[in-house]
């Protein structure tokens, strides 16, 4: 088959086209899907990069973002047929494997993929395959961080850093879809842009000003006494960035976190932390129930994923690009 293999760690050039991978073999309670797409991640990049604790199986077929088809039944799978559309829920939940498809085990970057039967989430006919396959990394882990863990509400405003990404847009749609008033931060003129188009009331070029200083101009200062602020702000990029949030959240107001792309190591003041009596909430990674909520909230019209592009299987490498150079706004997919 068709497939694109991370040969090794390091620069894109370790992402290997090739047209003669041997076929995946189902096991007992296994099934092999015909991919119809499969989404990139900054997670896929950190794989090729190397992630420091996790030991790669090299060769492997990069992709946990998975849908399409129902492809051949191992001997002892039921309820399921041959045709059956399908999401695949990436991690494996059986306690006895740890990890996710496309880093421990072969994913979604080939023609067909080898998954466990109970990974499969059955797709609405509303809904596309390509939009199935936008949903686990980035639209099922903000759909746990602002509901689950978050409890963003209705009136409420929400603050998020890194908006432009795939988590970041989902952030922007869930808290609007929540009836929330959304500040979307962003490095360009044009992401802005988007974001507003996507309906994030307010949006912040941090390149030209401090979002800090944004908030402060739109909400006002925080104060001990009540008043100012957000009520809620989404910071997953880490870095140098936390105590400028802890600067924008109210008087008992909540910061999200379920990443830190620009850097772990954080510098918390802990005076704003008793002082505001805030929440730091942190929310690791999406449900199999949270995936298929999400299916129903597009099938009912009320959630639309944004896929920024759509590429053949032989511009994965392209693919990547896009996300390390941060020139996309919401998802890319890769078509086999």
């Amino acid at each position: 088959m068709r497939a694109v293999q991370t040969v090794a760690h390091g620069d894109r050039s370790q992402l290997v086209y090739r047209t003669d991978v041997p076929d995946p073999v189902a096991g007992p309670d296994d099934v092999i899907v015909k991919v119809a797409a499969t989404a990139v991640n900054f997670h896929d990049i950190f794989t090729r990069r190397g992630m420091p604790g996790i030991r790669i199986p090299l060769p492997v077929i990069v992709g946990s973002d998975i849908a399409g088809t129902v492809h051949t039944l191992g001997a002892n799978v039921k309820g399921w047929s041959v045709g059956d559309r399908v999401l695949v829920d990436p991690v494996s939940r059986d306690g006895a494997h740890f990890g996710m498809l496309g880093e421990v085990a072969d994913g979604g970057r080939a023609e067909l993929c080898r998954v466990a039967s109970y990974q499969l989430i059955r797709v609405p006919e509303q809904v596309t395959l390509e939009q199935a396959a936008s949903l686990p990394l980035a639209y099922g882990t903000a759909y746990r961080m602002m509901t689950t863990r978050g409890r963003v509400s209705k009136g409420e405003k929400v603050l998020i850093l890194g908006a432009s990404g795939g988590v970041g847009v989902a952030c922007v749609q869930l808290a609007r879809m929540l009836g929330a008033e959304v500040v979307a931060c962003a490095s360009s003129t044009s992401k802005a842009d988007r974001l507003k188009a996507l309906g994030a009331d307010h949006v912040v070029n941090y390149s030209e000003v401090k979002f800090v200083d944004a908030v402060r101009q739109i909400y006002g200062k925080p104060k001990i006494t009540g008043g100012g602020g957000v009520d809620v702000a989404v910071n997953f990029t880490g870095g140098d960035t936390w105590i400028d949030t802890q600067k924008s959240v109210r008087l008992g107001g909540r910061i999200l976190t379920c990443g830190a792309t620009a850097g772990y190591n954080l510098t918390t003041d802990a005076r704003y932390l008793w002082t505001y009596e805030h929440e730091m909430i942190g929310s690791n990674g999406w449900t199999p129930e949270g995936l298929a909520a999400l299916m129903g909230l597009i099938a009912a019209g009320r959630l639309t994923p944004e896929i920024d592009k759509v590429l053949p299987l032989e511009e994965t490498a392209e693919a990547e690009r896009l996300l390390e150079d941060r020139e996309v706004v919401g998802k890319v997919l890769i078509k086999p």
